[in-house]
């Protein structure tokens, strides 16, 4: 692969080449992409969606959208100093073609703004719920009426996939989704296959899949512009774009570092293991004094927490560089940070948030009751579908159906288009909104 196929500024639709050096720099394509994103009314409903805490009412647990827009940030560093490095390493980019420091920043920036975009409600217990429906539960029921990669792509619901449908898919008045630069798009495919093979490798594009059956050819169409290098000629399945690597480090870091600090600061997580943990990561640069000054636990946390991320987004890019050549030939198989000095502290941090976090009881009740309202709506919205579709709908299916956007296709002929677009509108909702619908159809709202 090279950087300047990488680095296209194409976007769905265009019909002449977009040359970096004619950008307006006041308004660069990779930035527009970050606006589109952050606009977007999908980016919009993740301030109402889980990152570690289901529905918690503590202000300063993360959200789905502070989250995102922490990994943005991290992200935006992370890209702007591979640049500079690799702009130093390749002068022609800058020379011959006008690329900056900056563009790597802003494609890995709105990449990672829109990272978790297509994650449903109630955290990845609700991509398990969806999944579930069709894989032990109501949905099973279509399993023959689906080709085996379709009925893969909704027992293993997958939120990046959906993401990528979100931010590609065309419907009416917005042909090709939020038209974003391919480089953009390239970068935020983590796993650059469809849902079958599941898990042929062990290398670290094969762990999930980027894109359902219904992207596609669209997925194909920015692979050929980017010229990203196919793995398999049996099924779709390609070399990430390098800058997907930079895009999961970063999320890696706030995912690490933030979530255990969320589980200290809600008492779920000890402080003294901050100190314990964190300063094996920062023992170069921690000032002990500098510490010890600050008087509230949450500064003395947030403290320990910018040093631990400066540190780990100045090894991932040494990492990126050294390893960039393996990157671009598609031989690169692992995460960045899976390389780092630190991974066994690393380790201990996300072993301890496992523990503490992730499996504590505020979080597990609420996954239970997340798991029944998701399949609750599952449940009741594609009988209301697919009853219609057959004309065999209930005067209760067809008030279900009037509370439900234009958006789903009920009128598709294809069971996989209308699962799936039933699978898109619930992932969509907020916390809150899959709440309400629930109560509504349990009868407990009017």
């Amino acid at each position: 692969m090279n950087w300047e196929q990488l680095l296209s500024l194409k976007r769905a639709g265009d019909t002449n080449k977009r040359i970096r050096k004619e950008q307006d720099e006041t308004r660069l394509g990779f930035e527009v992409d970050y606006d589109r994103v952050i606009f977007s009314s999908e980016f919009r409903s993740l301030q109402d969606k889980t990152q570690v805490i289901p529905l918690s009412e503590t202000d300063f647990v993360h959200t789905r959208l502070t989250h995102s827009l922490e990994v943005s940030v991290v992200g935006r560093s992370l890209g702007r100093l591979v640049g500079k490095r690799l702009l130093e390493k390749h002068p022609h980019l800058q020379n011959v073609h006008g690329y900056q420091a900056n563009d790597f920043g802003a494609i890995v920036a709105a990449a990672a703004l829109a990272h978790d975009i297509g994650n449903p409600p109630f955290g990845h217990s609700g991509e398990k719920a969806i999944g579930e429906f069709f894989k032990t539960g109501e949905g099973f029921q279509y399993k023959d009426q689906l080709t085996e990669k379709e009925y893969q792509d909704l027992c293993d619901f997958e939120g990046n996939a959906n993401g990528f449908k979100i931010l590609t898919e065309t419907r009416a008045g917005r042909i090709g989704g939020l038209r974003l630069c391919y480089a953009t798009l390239g970068a935020f495919t983590k796993y650059p296959k469809e849902s079958l093979p599941k898990k042929p490798t062990n290398h670290i594009a094969d762990k999930k899949y980027g894109f359902f059956q219904s992207e596609k050819e669209a997925y194909q169409d920015i692979a050929n512009e980017l010229g990203l290098l196919k793995r398999s000629d049996k099924h779709l399945s390609y070399a990430r774009h390098p800058l997907a690597f930079l895009v999961e480090a970063a999320d890696d870091i706030c995912y690490t570092i933030i979530d255990f600090e969320d589980g200290i600061n809600l008492g779920l997580i000890q402080e003294e293991f901050a100190l314990e943990y964190l300063s094996k990561i920062i023992r170069s640069n921690i000032r002990p004094e500098n510490y010890y000054a600050l008087s509230a636990k949450e500064d003395r946390i947030g403290y320990l927490r910018a040093l631990a991320i400066g540190n780990l987004i100045n090894e991932a890019v040494d990492i990126f560089i050294e390893h960039e050549n393996a990157i671009l030939n598609g031989d690169f198989d692992c995460a960045l940070l899976d390389k780092s000095k630190y991974d066994a502290q690393i380790k201990d941090i996300i072993k301890i948030s496992v523990e503490n976090i992730y499996q504590s009881t505020e979080v597990v009740d609420k996954e239970i009751a997340g798991y029944g309202v998701i399949n609750t709506l599952l449940n009741t919205y594609t009988k209301a579908v697919n009853n219609c579709y057959n004309n065999t709908a209930s005067n209760y299916d067809k008030l279900i159906l009037k509370g439900l956007p234009k958006t789903i296709k009920i009128d598709a002929d294809s069971l996989y288009t209308r699962l799936s677009s039933v699978c898109y509108y619930v992932s969509l909702l907020s916390d809150s909104k899959a709440i309400l619908n629930y109560k509504k159809i349990k009868g407990i709202e009017f």
